[in-house]
């Protein structure tokens, strides 16, 4: 028995222009859906839903779908109008999470709650869930049906396990990883695992890129996790700290409080309650979180589960979108430093 070794650090710094280009084509034909399903005779939905669409996010959803249904080698349309169906939710669940957290900043723009109020993001997100559910309901397939609309409510759920979490220093490291696996690594799973599925490969297939897809979202949320305290918002498109302002228990600050000694558990306590939530206590934070190793640590399981998506691969011969599809998983890692 032998095994491969993957290292997440190549000469050059990953990104996702292998993939970009891989599925620029049928980006094309996803764009199309997606243009023409936002629109409405009500003027403020493709207003406001245009705002965020059109708001300069990588498409990474969407976009693996398609990497996914290259990479072996299905020549149809189907999976087209289910990558717009998975943008369509990962902008819904986008536009309800900036109402809930009270958002300012996203993608280096002003939240559409910020421009048009809370009473219509919250409604405009209802409406693009509606429209993933017609796309997915047009495409014919039960199991896709199942897989989509299961994603969905996991991804609700996990949305308001954090909500419970948020601001209780005993949640622990467990917990967190069952939010995250939820709320982010939810959908990138199923726009993996729709891909197999108009492909009709075997289950085998639908099992390794299921696999994949969760555990890029998981490296990519604990990458997030870490530039939420060591990033800047140019960097970030939002605003730096939002995290520690929201008394998120993220898996820094977890790793932080429980190696930290009394006085730094006291800080803990109090900058998640909400009671020091300053320019200082976050500078503070920060400082607590890197003596603690908390920043790296959280970074090595990153590392961990991106190597984890890539070893999911390894029943798949060369070709051109499996290394796009690998240097993704290096891409969701390498964004932290």
């Amino acid at each position: 028995m032998t095994a491969t070794v993957h290292t997440l650090s190549p000469p050059r710094a990953p990104s996702l222009d292998a993939m970009i280009g891989l599925v620029a084509a049928d980006m094309n034909g996803v764009n199309a859906v997606i243009l023409d399903r936002m629109q409405s005779k009500v003027a403020l939905i493709p207003e406001l839903a245009g705002h965020l669409i059109a708001g300069g996010g990588k498409r990474m959803r969407p976009m693996l779908t398609l990497a996914c249904a290259s990479l072996l080698g299905y020549p149809g349309t189907r999976h087209h109008k289910l990558a717009a169906a998975v943008e369509f939710i990962h902008t819904a669940t986008l536009l309800h999470d900036d109402v809930v957290d009270g958002s300012g900043m996203r993608r280096g723009k002003r939240t559409a709650n910020l421009i048009w109020g809370n009473p219509a993001s919250v409604l405009v997100g209802d409406f693009l869930f509606s429209r993933a559910f017609e796309l997915m309901v047009e495409d014919g397939s039960l199991k896709v049906l199942r897989i989509l609309s299961h994603a969905s409510a996991v991804i609700a759920e996990g949305e308001v396990e954090q909500l419970t979490a948020q601001r209780r220093v005993e949640t622990d490291e467990e917990q967190y990883l069952t939010i995250i696996s939820s709320k982010t690594a939810a959908l990138f799973a199923a726009a993996c695992r729709v891909a197999p599925v108009v492909s009709e490969a075997d289950e085998d297939s639908e099992h390794a890129l299921e696999s994949y897809g969760k555990n890029l979202g998981i490296a990519f949320q604990l990458t997030d996790d870490v530039i939420d305290y060591a990033s800047d918002a140019a960097t970030m498109g939002k605003g730096v700290g939002d995290d520690f302002r929201d008394g998120k228990m993220t898996l820094p600050v977890i790793l932080a409080y429980a190696r930290g000694s009394d006085s730094d558990r006291a800080f803990w306590r109090a900058a998640m309650s909400g009671e020091r939530a300053t320019d200082a206590d976050l500078a503070q934070a920060i400082d607590l979180l890197r003596s603690s190793d908390a920043l790296q640590d959280t970074i090595e399981r990153a590392r961990q589960y991106g190597r984890r998506a890539i070893d999911s691969l390894g029943k798949f011969p060369a070709s051109k979108a499996k290394s796009a599809l690998v240097e993704a998983a290096e891409f969701a890692v390498a964004r932290a430093y």
